[in-house]
């Protein structure tokens, strides 16, 4: 393989249940299965020589390549183009039908074409189990392959020869105009045996996932000015999603830089109640009743898992079953991407307090009245009790948003979102004439907002801070107007967003905070934070700046990688950086753009 591609350089498949990035130099460098927080099975993103890879590239010495996906789908087409000959790898996922059930099959589907002159392609297929840790053995039989693995059978099953290549296999597969070869990867528990594939098969598989892909996006109902961006967002954030219990993780990877060769390098394949809040509100927004309502049935469950003693009703994030157990460990044998290290499985930070997911849960779960019938009477107890554990738990130090390791503060952003928290419980007692002990939740949802005032108000700089008694900002209070806590346009808001473009703003791109300035206990730095970035968009356009609103869109969106997918921060000289893609970014992206329509459509209609 050639050395690491960049972190943007792919695109995502994936079929509800697992996922794969897909290199533009044609190589399966992520694949876990069976589902997203399973042990990798492809992993040369990590590590280039323990992690595994399945490559189909062209031998041509000059080759110019293409990358996009089939329009308004998870269908991912990688286009060579050289002298002797266009060729194109098409990669997906199929889709069960029955997403909803877990199942240890997964089919990964390349399929291979010339469209111009001949073109020789170079297959190697080099899967590593376990992150890399265990062996496999090989049996093989002319077209076909399988890989023997601990406790998971890969097959390969193609419409050319495979050869064994140790314990591995390759191929070389040449094709002229208008000629077709195909390899079907398949997932399965040990001693299945997979029926041949032909090439019939393959693109009967490749129109049934363009036609669902299709099928699911046309019920969007954005309209506006960046129709094609908030689809491509749309279906990241559906690809993200474990089906069969409705979690969606926060990325598809794990171990990847905030700062190249630096330890910021996290496990994001797991469910954050903030995370999967926010992602829910904006997918209903959309028009995504079924996948919101999902997610509350699972959230519903986990306020039915008892906890132990003294505990906090929820803990921060869960695997995507529900399984509150992450345990995190360091894979010392993988050298990391481009060397960062250390490579972490499973994450640390989930036994942190941080008190702002009941706001971001309130403030997604009570948006649609929709919701709210289908939740029920039952559903409202368990919520209402939730919000009587809240007034009486808010007033404490916690580990805030961005999960510092450096101790517990006062963190402005954690007690806004416990006034969200209240403040949304209180409205929907009131609409829909619910019991609640509601002179309780506002006298703690004022004097919540009260303290915000004086405590989190920095009066020499001007503006809100990030922890009671200290002078560092934090993005994270972009959402202040943006959740009703105070107007878009109010003085105090206003200066607030002034003192932000003048120390956290570069460009239009927003850092989280300073870390030199705030330490959270981790050496180095990291880049922009996008889903700041986009934030920061919506708050302008809700300040009646539009201008700046709308530059600052654009120009955040070149930003974006060639198939309009972002990482988790943009680095100093314009690269992605941290885990890809980032359902928090994309979440955000359309937020900003449904703002800024709304706001640019008002100013029209003034003029």
């Amino acid at each position: 393989m050639p050395g690491y591609p960049p972190i943007a350089g792919h695109g995502l498949i994936g079929d509800l249940q697992s996922a794969a990035l897909i290199s533009a130099e044609g190589a399966v460098d992520w694949f876990c299965a069976p589902r997203f927080d399973s042990p990798s099975i492809f992993a040369s993103l990590l590590d280039q020589e323990r992690g595994g890879h399945f490559t189909i590239a062209p031998t041509s010495d000059e080759v110019t390549v293409r990358q996009l996906y089939l329009p308004d789908t998870a269908v991912l087409i990688t286009r060579f183009l050289t002298a002797e000959g266009v060729g194109e790898v098409v990669d997906f996922m199929p889709v069960d039908d029955r997403p909803d059930v877990p199942t240890d099959r997964h089919r990964l589907v390349r399929a291979m074409r010339v469209v111009r002159g001949t073109l020789t392609f170079d297959v190697q297929c080099r899967p590593r189990f376990d992150y890399g840790r265990a062996p496999h053995t090989l049996t093989r039989d002319g077209n076909a392959a399988t890989f023997h693995g601990p406790d998971l059978d890969v097959h390969l099953r193609s419409t050319v020869p495979l050869d064994a290549d140790g314990q591995d296999v390759h191929a070389t597969v040449t094709l002229r105009q208008g000629q077709r070869a195909g390899i079907l990867l398949e997932t399965s528990a040990p001693g299945a045996t997979p029926a041949p594939v032909t090439e019939a098969e393959v693109q009967a598989a490749m129109e049934e996932t363009r036609v669902f892909w299709q099928q699911w996006i046309n019920r969007c109902r954005y309209r506006g000015r960046w129709q094609h961006m908030v689809n491509r967002s749309a279906i990241t954030l559906k690809l993200l999603i474990y089906a069969p219990s409705g979690a969606p993780v926060a990325a598809a990877t794990m171990g990847l830089p905030e700062q190249i060769g630096g330890e910021r390098n996290w496990d994001y394949r797991y469910t954050w109640i903030r995370d999967a809040s926010l992602s829910m509100r904006v997918l209903l927004d959309l028009g995504y009743f079924e996948e919101a309502n999902a997610f509350r049935r699972w959230l519903g469950a986990r306020f039915r898992t008892p906890r132990p003693a003294g505990s906090e009703p929820m803990q921060i994030m869960y695997r995507i079953d529900g399984d509150p157990h992450l345990p995190e460990e360091i894979l010392g044998h993988l050298s990391g991407y481009r060397d960062s290290s250390p490579v972490r499985a499973g994450n640390g930070a989930v036994d942190q307090l941080q008190l702002d997911i009941y706001g971001e849960f309130a403030y997604a779960m009570t948006h649609s009245a929709e919701l709210a019938d289908v939740a029920g009477y039952e559903a409202w107890k368990g919520f209402s009790a939730l919000l009587d554990w809240l007034a009486d738990s808010w007033d404490r130090p916690d580990e805030g948003i961005w999960e510092t390791r450096g101790g517990r503060k006062h963190f402005t952003y954690s007690r806004l979102m416990c006034w969200v928290a209240l403040d949304r419980g209180i409205r929907l007692a009131t609409q829909y004439a619910r019991p609640a002990d509601l002179t309780r939740w506002i006298e703690q949802r004022d004097r919540i907002l009260v303290q915000v005032m004086e405590r989190g108000w920095n009066s020499r700089l001007k503006a809100f801070v990030q922890h009671y008694e200290s002078d560092v900002l934090d993005a994270s209070l972009l959402l202040m107007p943006l959740v009703g806590f105070i107007s878009p346009k109010a003085p105090s808001w206003l200066s607030t967003l002034d003192a932000m473009d003048r120390e956290l703003v570069t460009d239009s791109l927003v850092y989280r905070y300073n870390p030199e300035a705030s330490p959270d206990g981790l050496r180095g730095s990291e880049g922009t934070f996008s889903l700041c970035s986009f934030l920061y968009v919506e708050a302008l356009a809700r300040a009646g700046r539009l201008d700046q609103a709308r530059f600052a869109m654009d120009k955040m969106l070149t930003y974006a990688n060639h198939v309009g997918l972002f990482a988790e921060e943009i680095g100093p000289t314009g690269e992605q950086l941290g885990n890809f893609p980032q359902a928090f970014t994309h979440l955000a992206l359309i937020t900003a753009a449904m703002a800024l329509d709304e706001e640019l459509d008002k100013a029209a209609e003034r003029r």
